[in-house]
This record gives C-alpha cells, sequence and structure tokens, in this order.
C-alpha cells in the first residue's frame, strides 16, 4: 500500500512540474479522437437524413413517372412489389417569389395522408378540403423561398395563367432530395385544386411510388417497372438516388476528417512515445531512487505506463465527450453505434499504450543506483555537424548542431514526428487552394455560364433576342436537359445538352477530347462507373421513348449529381427534346456583375424572362475550411508536445556543458544560441520533410477523392508556393520562438547555480 502512495506521489509530482506539456498532450489526443468521431458519424448511413424520413414517411422504394396514369394493378401485380403510393397527376409551375423564379411540381394527393410515402409535417398542417386553396410545402423549397404557414405562394402555370395559393404546411419527404440540389421544389395540393390551376392533362405526368417487400430487389423490381410501363415511361428514380442526393457533402467531411484523424493518431503517437522516453531520460535518478527502496521492474514499468497512459486516455475521454457533442449539436442526435465509438476508442487506448509501453520498459530497467549518471552518449560527430565545422560557422551553431544528433532515436522521432504533422496541415492547405481555384476559376468545374435564362412567358424568339442584344453578354448557349433511362439500370440520367458540334459549350474535359460532332459526348465519372463504360465506348439511352446512341469521347469534371451526367450538343438530341431550347447559358465578359446583367434582363423583359443565378458547388463546401482550420490546431498542438519533449531533452543531455561553455568563454547570447540551434535544426528538418511529403502527395489525395465521388480526378491543385513558404516560415517561427524561452532561461542562469 506504502508503494502505491508512493508512486501516486511522485505521478503528481512529475505531472505538476510539466503541466503545459501534459495539456497539450491531453488536448491533442482529444482532439484527434473527436475528428475520429466526426468522421465516423459523417461516414455512417444511419447520419443520411434520408434514413429516418424514409422510416418516419413509410417511403417508397421506386418512383415512376409517366405520361398517361399507369395501370396500378400491373405495378402491384409485379413481384416483390408490397404496396404503393399514387399514381398522382403532376403538373409543373413556376413560383414567383419576391422578384425570383423558381421551378415547382404541384402534386395532387388525398386530404387523407397515404399510407405509404406519408409526408411528416414540421410547420402548420396537412391538406383540407375546408381550404382548397391550401398547399403543402416540401421543407428545403419551403426554406429556399423563405416560406411560413399562411403565407402567399404566387405561381405561374405553362399557359401563362397565374395563380396565388397559400402556404397551409411545410413537411418533409424521402420522395426526392433537398432542393435546390434537386429540382424541381416540391408542393403537395388537393386533386381538385391542381385541376383549377393546370386543367390541361397534356401539360402534366402522373408519378406512381413503390414500395418492395425487400430493398435488396430495387434493381431488379425498377427493370420490371420499365418493361412493364414501355413507352408510357418517362424517367425512373430509387431510394438509392435520393439517398446520395441527401448525403451533401457528409461523405466528403467524413474522408477528410478520417484521414486527418488516422495520420494525427500516428503523429500523436509518436509524440506520446518521444514524451514518455524523454520523461525517463530525465528521470533516471529518481527511476533508481525508486528502485533502491524497493520498487521491482513492472512496477516502475507500470508507474510509468499509468502517469504516461493516463494523460492519453485522459484526453480519449474528453474527444469522445465532444466527438459525441458535435455530432448531436449538428444532426440533433447522435446516430453512431454503440461499436463504432467503441472500436475508437478502444484503438486509440491500444495505440497510446503501445507509444508509451517501450519507453516505460526501458524505464523500468533502470539500474538501483541512486547517482546514475545522466551524461548524454558519446560518440563521433554527424556529418551535418562536420559539414558546420568545415564551412566554419560560428562554434555557437557548430556546438548546436553537434548537440541536436546526439541521442539518434529521439532525434529521429521528433524529426518524424514534426513531419508527420506538418505534410498534413500541407494537404489541408492544398484542399484549400482546391476550394479556392473552384471559386476563381469556376470555368473549371463546368461554371463557365453565370446565369441561366428561360423563356418564361416569352416566345424562344423573344428570349434568344433579349439575351444576345445585352452588352455584358459574351455567348449565350441554347440548351436543353432531359432525363434519359440508362441501359441495364432502371434508372434515369441526367442528360446535358448545350450549344452544338460546332459551338461547343465549354465544358472542362480532364480526359479524351471535346465533342466535335453530333453523336458524341462526354461524361462524369460517376456516369462512366455506373454504365461500366469508358471513353471511346457507345451508349445506348432511352430520352421519352426515342433511343439516343452517343459515343462518349472524353470524361468532364462533373460536380453535379455524383457525376452522374451525359454532356452533348443540342443537334445531337432529336428536335423533340431540343427544338425549341429549354434555356440559354450566358457566359459573361471578364468583369461583368451577374446581378446586374439578370436585372437589366429582368427589366428590359417586363419580368418576363426567368433568370437565375448559377451556384458554384465549391460554395456550399465552404465549411471545409472551418474543418482545416481547426484540424490544423490539433496538428500544431502535436507539434508543439514533441518540441518541447526535444527542448527538454536538449536541456537536461546538456545542462552539464553549459558550465564549461560559460567558462570558455561563450556569452549567455551564444550559449542561447547553441541551445535553440540544437533544438531547431531538428524543427526544421521535420517542417521541410513534412512539406515536401505534403506537397507531393496532395493532388493525388484530392484526385483520388474526386474519383471515388463521381466529380472526377484533375481537380486537386498544391498550395501555393508563397503560402506554402509562409506555412513553413510560420511553423519554424513559432517552434524557435517556443524553444528560446527555456533556452534563455538556462543560460542566463549563474555557473555556481549548476
Amino acid at each position: 500500500m506504502s508503494t502505491v502512495r508512493a508512486g501516486s506521489r511522485w505521478i503528481r509530482a512529475d505531472l505538476r512540474a510539466r503541466r503545459g506539456q501534459a495539456l497539450l498532450t491531453v488536448l491533442a489526443v482529444a482532439g484527434i479522437v473527436a475528428a475520429l468521431l466526426t468522421a465516423a458519424t459523417l461516414l455512417e448511413e444511419g447520419t443520411n437524413p434520408w434514413r429516418g424520413l424514409f422510416a418516419q414517411t413509410n417511403g417508397a422504394h421506386v418512383w415512376a413517372h409517366t405520361r398517361d396514369q399507369p395501370e396500378l394493378g400491373r405495378l402491384l401485380a409485379l413481384d416483390g412489389v408490397a404496396r404503393a403510393a399514387g399514381p398522382y397527376r403532376s403538373a409543373p409551375v413556376t413560383v414567383v417569389q419576391e422578384g425570383r423564379k423558381d421551378p415547382a411540381a404541384l402534386r395532387a394527393v388525398p386530404a387523407t395522408p397515404p399510407e405509404v410515402s406519408r409526408p411528416v409535417i414540421v410547420e402548420g398542417q396537412w391538406l383540407s378540403t375546408a381550404q382548397p386553396d391550401g398547399v403543402v410545402v416540401e421543407r428545403s423549397f419551403a426554406r429556399s423561398l423563405g416560406l411560413r404557414p399562411g403565407e402567399p405562394l404566387a405561381m405561374n402555370t405553362l399557359s401563362g395563367a397565374r395563380r396565388v395559393l397559400y402556404v397551409r404546411g411545410i413537411a418533409d419527404t424521402a420522395d426526392q432530395g433537398f432542393y435546390p440540389e434537386w429540382t424541381p421544389g416540391l408542393v403537395w395540393v388537393l386533386p381538385v385544386t391542381l385541376d383549377q390551376v393546370e386543367p390541361s392533362l397534356g401539360r402534366s405526368e402522373w408519378v406512381t411510388g413503390l414500395r418492395l417487400k425487400d430493398e435488396d430487389a430495387t434493381q431488379v423490381v425498377a427493370q420490371r417497372v420499365v418493361v412493364t410501363l414501355d413507352e408510357q415511361l418517362q424517367r425512373v428514380h430509387t431510394w438509392r438516388e435520393v439517398r446520395a442526393a441527401m448525403e451533401l457533402d457528409n461523405r466528403l467531411l467524413g474522408t477528410l476528417l478520417a484521414l486527418f484523424g488516422v495520420v494525427g493518431l500516428v503523429a500523436a503517437a509518436l509524440a506520446l512515445a518521444n514524451a514518455a522516453g524523454g520523461r525517463v531520460l530525465g528521470q533516471l535518478r529518481d527511476l533508481a531512487t525508486l528502485k533502491s527502496l524497493g520498487f521491482t521492474r513492472r512496477q516502475v514499468a507500470l508507474l510509468l505506463i499509468v502517469e504516461h497512459g493516463a494523460l492519453g486516455l485522459l484526453g480519449i475521454g474528453l474527444g469522445t465527450v465532444g466527438g459525441l457533442g458535435v455530432t448531436m449539436a449538428v444532426f440533433g442526435s447522435t446516430s453512431l453505434a454503440p461499436l463504432p465509438v467503441v472500436a475508437i476508442a478502444g484503438g486509440t487506448a491500444l495505440v497510446v499504450l503501445a507509444a508509451v509501453g517501450l519507453p516505460a520498459w526501458r524505464g523500468g530497467r533502470t539500474p538501483p543506483i541512486p547517482a546514475a549518471p545522466a551524461a548524454p552518449p558519446r560518440g563521433h560527430l554527424s556529418r551535418l555537424a562536420r559539414l558546420a565545422l568545415l564551412v566554419r560557422l560560428p562554434p555557437a551553431l557548430v556546438l548546436g548542431t553537434r548537440d541536436a544528433f546526439t541521442r539518434r532515436l529521439p532525434a529521429f522521432l521528433t524529426v518524424f514526428g514534426l513531419a508527420v504533422p506538418m505534410m498534413m496541415i500541407t494537404i489541408g492547405l492544398g484542399v484549400w487552394a482546391t476550394l479556392d481555384n473552384f471559386l476563381k476559376n469556376p470555368a473549371q468545374v463546368g461554371q463557365t455560364a453565370s446565369l441561366i435564362v428561360k423563356k418564361g412567358k416569352l416566345t424562344p424568339a423573344e428570349a434568344e433576342l433579349f439575351v444576345s442584344r445585352d452588352p455584358d453578354v459574351r455567348h449565350a448557349y441554347p440548351g436543353s436537359t432531359v432525363n434519359a433511362l440508362a441501359p441495364g439500370e432502371a434508372r434515369s440520367v441526367r442528360v446535358r445538352a448545350i450549344g452544338t458540334s460546332t459551338e461547343r459549350y465549354p465544358f472542362p474535359v480532364a480526359e479524351g477530347r471535346m465533342y466535335t460532332r453530333p453523336g458524341e459526348a462526354v461524361a462524369g465519372q460517376g456516369l462512366l462507373d455506373l454504365l461500366g463504360v469508358r471513353i471511346g465506348d457507345r451508349v445506348r439511352l432511352t430520352v421519352g421513348g426515342s433511343p439516343l446512341i452517343v459515343r462518349i469521347v472524353g470524361r468532364a469534371v462533373e460536380p453535379d449529381l455524383d457525376g452522374e451526367v451525359l454532356s452533348l450538343g443540342l443537334d445531337s438530341l432529336a428536335a423533340k427534346d431540343s427544338v425549341p431550347p429549354g434555356f440559354y447559358a450566358l457566359h459573361l465578359r471578364e468583369g461583368a456583375d451577374p446581378d446586374e446583367v439578370r436585372a437589366r434582363l429582368l427589366a428590359a423583359s417586363g419580368e418576363g424572362l426567368e433568370v437565375q443565378r448559377v451556384v458554384n458547388p465549391a460554395e456550399r463546401l465552404t465549411i471545409l475550411r472551418v474543418v482545416i482550420v481547426a484540424l490544423i490546431a490539433v496538428l500544431a498542438l502535436i507539434g508543439l508536445a514533441n518540441l518541447l519533449t526535444a527542448s527538454a531533452l536538449g536541456l537536461r543531455d546538456h545542462a552539464s556543458d553549459l558550465a564549461v561553455l560559460k567558462a570558455m568563454g561563450l556569452t549567455p547570447r551564444q550559449v542561447t544560441a547553441t541551445l535553440v540551434t540544437a533544438t531547431g535544426l531538428l524543427v526544421v528538418l521535420g517542417v521541410f520533410l513534412g512539406t515536401a511529403l505534403g506537397a507531393l502527395f496532395v493532388r493525388g489525395l484530392i484526385d483520388l477523392q474526386g474519383h471515388a465521388s463521381g466529380v472526377g480526378a484533375g481537380i486537386g491543385r498544391a498550395p501555393q508556393p508563397v503560402t506554402l513558404g509562409l506555412a513553413v516560415l510560420a511553423a519554424v517561427g513559432a517552434a524557435l520562438a517556443v524553444a528560446l524561452i527555456p533556452a534563455r532561461r538556462a543560460a542566463r542562469v549563474p555557473v555556481t547555480a549548476r
């Protein structure tokens, strides 16, 4: 019992003596664990809001859009189909709200909420026959328009008629993704209301949802739906596309956090091993005294493991609480299963204990001699020290160069422990540079056009005349977007036609070439993966019952719809799909303000045109900047912990040399320079090595993630040389400033005080 009390007192005394370093270790481990837990949550399917909404709404697995009302009995008779939602008539309208125009689809549903695909009311009430002019708006669409229950909703129909309905409620659904990533916006109305707003059946479609007995049979059932409906079918989508659309950028954030977390864990383990090894070297006399008092090897080793492992375990506890707290704050509740939490916490604990285990074992082998020598090991001069002598550097720098590599293993751990965080910081700066490049050069992600103009109330000829007359419009590319059935996939893909094969829209082609004739197209990486084709292959799609056969000649960087987009010229589509064009993509002259051009076009057309700004996909990834800053802070803590260990070990090793140096005539400033050089040299090597490795791998890692997400490779950017230079200077400068404080304090201590 006395041994336990003595050991606990010794641990408390040692931790009080190095509070700053202990705090840094705890915070670094906590940050790493929090990052890993947040990453696991973001990568977990349960985080996807689709799963909760699908369960709440009893959602449908397959949605079919047809020109005419389908025979529901034929669909219910398909093997694997359990129940159905609809068929519901749906008509397109344009919502006019505070000067902006947004596409929407009015879906006629009964006043009694359906059993399958039942919207969940979050504000207001469901539809009622007592208020036939009431509507229920999907929540993300309502948020985009700033709508609340009781407010009017003005809309224009395809015939040009204007109607005003009133928002009765706002609801969540798993039928489609969030607006505006998924368009058009969804608005539920009563059948009698839709008959009044859009009486023409020719300007509407029918939507039918099928709930399956087994979601794994989705692909097979969807294919049966395609065969059954045949030419009636316009497009079909499944729960998988909705889930992917609702993921937003969770998986990208999760992957980034996981990468930083795993590499940061390695760096934290090195920092712990270095700190434990340094403390063992600094406590040889204390450990020898403990051995002489009766402590066995195992007890001394256990004492060291408890001391250094407790810091890591405390960090794991704080990180677990913090990580779960972040997920609770962001998602309202944590959907992460207990097993991943236990695995992350337990795995980190094993890494921590393994990192401190070897130094603790070495400490347990300390001989029980109170006067254990503390002098540093002797040996030959390092090559770097010889080079310093050869070029006749000042004595202080030569001595510091010699001292830097007195102990080879701690020196290696320090260099490597600083290189790993610096490598990840460089990769983080590369992600930042890639986002900046997207924002500054939107054409590199297919955003050459700044505005999308639809004819609205005007004729196609009038719309073309207005856009061609504006002085700030450099090019007006006519375009049309259609949905095509993919062969063998039983689902729809997006076909985007802009310009022609001779006047091509400048899609960013990363592989292959741009199309130059009708029947050629470029595809996103997601579409190539979906169809299992390569550049040079021919693809047969079905657009509105008509075949579309194209040869893929290139791969374009495609941020929309997970890269599942086929881009071609209007002259590759059938006349019914391309004439008249559905919109005009406006490429403005350099320096033109899109908002001014938009206002001018609306004023000139008497609000007849529909003009929308093109949203750069990088704008929704700004959260990455916050994540990068937070992760850089955690990595900096790890590097600082390594630096403090190196400084303490250097001072401990050469404390007896300070009197000799002063006796040789070195001033306190020169002694300080010697100590700072010894630490600073390791810092410079670690920082430069980490920066070089990060700059070497950053583009490949970003392109790898781009390929996996469907956007495609060719998007990665390395940090600018100026940015890297400033990062290196900041890291080295901060490290030297931290090392300077204990060095100056040690250099000013009188010789007699030693």
